[in-house]
Formats: structure tokens, sequence, C-alpha cells
């Protein structure tokens, strides 16, 4: 596989007849067929199949699944947004709240960018952005990174949550409920929380409530250290 095909493109066949698909073209038959089945309904027959093109005449665009699922997630992940903002937890936390929106749009793409694969411009990008934000800050290279790294984590973990859907959660919950029921005794302070969140409204904000914890640990460390 060539590692730089998201870079320039794989050259356009100079043999045969006048190319009639497109990296586009293809990358979004890759990305309609994962929205809708998942990323194992994807392959290279299938899309062409969906393109009304023989599996052979895809071969000619990319080398195989692998080249298609990347190309696949630089399309579908875009371009790293603006961030206009000059304060870097204002940055950091709408460079996070894009991620998030990114991972629910194509949910698919949290299996796909797991272990080694070719990266591109789109990827780089983003993380690009969020280097930006800390530069003005006193945190070190590996600092930086590390919180990216954090951060995407934490998006990563809230979209798969959400990859189970609302109805499923809500099960899961009346069953912890019915067995607390039951057993409750064995578990006072679960009981005791659960009823206090029941009445609190504070459910469903664990995106925003770790995000800012998360955030608070960066500014505690950057606030020590220019002191």
């Amino acid at each position: 596989m060539r590692l730089d095909f998201l870079w320039d493109g794989r050259a356009q066949p100079t043999r045969g007849p006048k190319p009639a698909l497109s990296l586009k073209h293809i990358a979004d038959a890759g990305i309609a067929i994962a929205d809708a089945e998942g990323l194992g309904a994807v392959t290279m027959q299938r899309v062409a199949d969906d393109l009304g093109f023989t599996k052979m005449s895809l071969y000619r665009y990319v080398a195989g699944k692998a080249e298609l699922v990347a190309l696949m997630v630089e399309r579908a992940i875009g371009e790293p947004p603006d961030i206009s903002t000059t304060g870097w937890r204002v940055g950091l936390k709408e460079w996070a709240h894009h991620l998030l929106a990114a991972y629910l749009r194509h949910t698919w793409t949290l299996e796909a960018l797991l272990g080694p694969r070719p990266v591109g411009p789109n990827e780089l990008g983003w993380m690009e952005r969020a280097v930006s934000i800390l530069t003005a800050t006193n945190l070190t290279g590996s600092e930086r990174l590390d919180a990216i790294a954090v951060l995407a984590g934490h998006a990563r973990s809230i979209a798969q949550q959400s990859m189970v859907g609302r109805q499923p959660e809500e099960d899961i919950a009346a069953m912890i409920g019915e067995q607390l029921r039951r057993h409750g005794d064995r578990f006072p302070a679960l009981v005791a929380t659960m009823a206090t969140a029941a009445t609190d409204g504070g459910h469903d904000q664990a995106f925003e409530f770790g995000l800012e914890r998360i955030l608070d640990g960066l500014d505690i460390l950057i606030t020590q250290r220019a002191r």
C-alpha cells in the first residue's frame, strides 16, 4: 500500500478508456455503505457494484480495502475546524466538540482509526489545530501531545457509548434498577447515588463533565508552572 496516496492522489490510469471514476466518488460510495451497514459491509466488490463498475476497475484507483478505508476516513473526518478564539481552554473545548461530532456522524471511523494506517492531511490537520491552540502555553511538546490524546480518547469513548443507541442504554438502566430493588442492601452507596441522580437533572452529561475536568487539570498545571 502506498503511504502517500492520500496526499497526492493515485495517478490516473494512462491506458484504457478515459477514467470515469475519481477517488472522491469511490470514498463517498464506501462511506455510504459504512454509515448504513457498518465498516464490515465495505468491500471492493460492494463499492464497485454500488458505483456500477467492476471490481477490477476499482483497482485502477485503490490498491485494496485497506487503502479504500484510509481514503474513506480521510474524507469522512474532513478538514479541521476553524477555531477563532485565542484562549486555549475555549479553543480546546470547541475542538473536542467538533471531534465528537465528526465521530458521531460516522461512527465506523472509531474502528477504522485503530492500528497502523496511512495518515492523510486532514487527520494531521486536526492534530495541528489542537497543538496550535496550546502553543502559547507553558506545556512541553510531550504534554501537548498527551493532552490532545486524552481529549481525543474522551471523545472516542463517548462516541462509542452512543453507538448502542438510546433504547439499549435505557434497558440497561432498567435492569440495574430492578437488581437494586432486589439487592439494594448490598449496594447502599449506589442506591443513594442513583436516587440523587434521578432528581438532580445531571443525566447524559458525561462528555461535558469529563471535558471540563480534563481542562481543569490542564489549567492547574499551566497555572502552577506559571508561578
